[in-house]
């Protein structure tokens, strides 16, 4: 057990020590394993997530990671399934006849298409392959697949070019995809390149929603898209904390936390 005599800031090197073997920990574990009270640990806890270091959970912390890479989209596709069904639900139920929707590259939103085959006259803008493809046979919309540099490992235009593209539509709904997000350091991405066609499809339309299932929230990325603020919905499914929820409706953007089936 270590002293109690310790300052503040060996007691949370200490806990940041203790995550990186166990990336949860409860208040409880971690005041028996530092030897100082439960309240201390609250304290510092606190201290910790207010600079990002750490993530308050129900009884306890987690360990935030930074995200260096991004996965293969073959190997992002069969990942959290259950959630994605349950945010693809409720973010369908926001796209009406008629309307003109930017559909971001992404796993999750990918599965909207088959849902929005339904809709009578819309317009869906894309840059995620697959999902263009599976609106080719569909006569009754509108398909623009927006151009610019092919990033091959996740299926999708990026970069300056597609930004271009979009920055010429104007947009009822971006449907906006990610990696990594919490309400610290907002929506962020390894790949600088997806930073402008996000920023702009969030800027041509009149609403922009964030799909993000709740096993990517609490890690961050070297690149910000954009504060949590600056997007008007953010869909995930009910695994997320009830402290991290308040965080994120605290932003000031509203949050839907879809039931996972």
């Amino acid at each position: 057990m270590s002293s109690p005599n310790l300052i503040p800031e060996q007691r949370r090197r200490q806990i940041l020590d203790l995550l990186r073997s166990e990336p949860v920990k409860s208040y409880h574990e971690l005041a028996q394993a530092i030897g100082v009270s439960h309240m201390t640990i609250r304290r510092d806890a606190a201290t910790l997530a207010e600079h990002g270091r750490v993530r308050l959970t129900q009884g306890g912390i987690a360990a935030v990671h930074s995200m260096g890479v991004e996965l293969p989209r073959g190997e992002k596709s069969a990942a959290h399934a259950p959630e994605k069904s349950a945010i693809v639900a409720a973010a369908v139920e926001l796209v009406e006849d008629s309307m003109a929707v930017y559909l971001d590259a992404g796993t999750t939103i990918a599965l909207m298409a088959p849902a929005l085959r339904q809709r009578q006259d819309l317009t869906v803008v894309t840059n995620d392959l697959s999902t263009a493809t599976a609106f080719l046979d569909h006569p009754g919309v509108e398909l623009i697949m927006i151009g610019g540099r092919v990033d091959r490992a996740n299926h999708s235009t990026i970069g300056r070019l597609a930004a271009l593209a979009l920055s010429e539509l104007s947009l009822d709904c971006a449907f906006i995809s990610c990696s990594s997000w919490d309400a610290r350091h907002g929506l962020t991405t390894p790949i600088e390149a997806k930073i402008d066609p996000k920023r702009t499809a969030m800027a041509v339309a009149a609403r922009s929603i964030l799909l993000a299932d709740s096993s990517k929230y609490g890690s961050f990325a070297k690149h910000r898209v954009a504060h949590l603020r600056e997007l008007d919905t953010i869909i995930t499914d009910d695994a997320l904390e009830a402290e991290d929820a308040d965080l994120v409706l605290a932003t000031g953007c509203e949050l839907v936390r879809a039931p996972i089936p």
